[in-house]
């Protein structure tokens, strides 16, 4: 059975770090996203990382400004954001692709983490 749990969130002024992690279980060689999703908005995607973490791809909303990373000895994913910005405001989830689709949509992910509440304050 998989199983995510996201940690991490918070209040954070504008301009300051705040750093996502996804702890999983029960399967392997995955590849990983975080996608977000604020008040009545669609969830959107974020960021994703290939089994070996050779790959990542970003939204350009985050280029430059976050990171996706994975520890798989830990099976472990984590997403490093700086700089952020009170547009950056939202539910973070952490899901797994298990069919390896590559993909930025919410529907070429298959199991997904409960949320994690990250506010950027102006």
């Amino acid at each position: 059975q998989v199983q995510l749990v996201e940690s991490g969130g918070g209040l954070v002024q504008a301009g300051g770090s705040l750093r996502l992690s996804c702890a999983a279980s029960g399967f392997s060689r995955y590849i990983m996203g975080w996608f977000r999703q604020a008040p009545g908005k669609e969830r959107e995607f974020v960021a994703a990382i290939s089994w070996s973490g050779g790959q990542t791809w970003n939204a350009d909303s985050v280029k430059g400004r976050f990171t996706i990373s994975r520890d798989n000895a830990k099976n472990t994913v984590y997403l490093q954001m700086n700089s952020l910005k009170p547009e950056d405001t939202a539910v973070y989830y952490c899901a797994v692709d298990r069919s390896l689709r590559f993909g930025v949509s919410q529907h070429d992910y298959d199991y997904w983490g409960q949320g994690t509440q990250v506010t950027v304050s102006s």
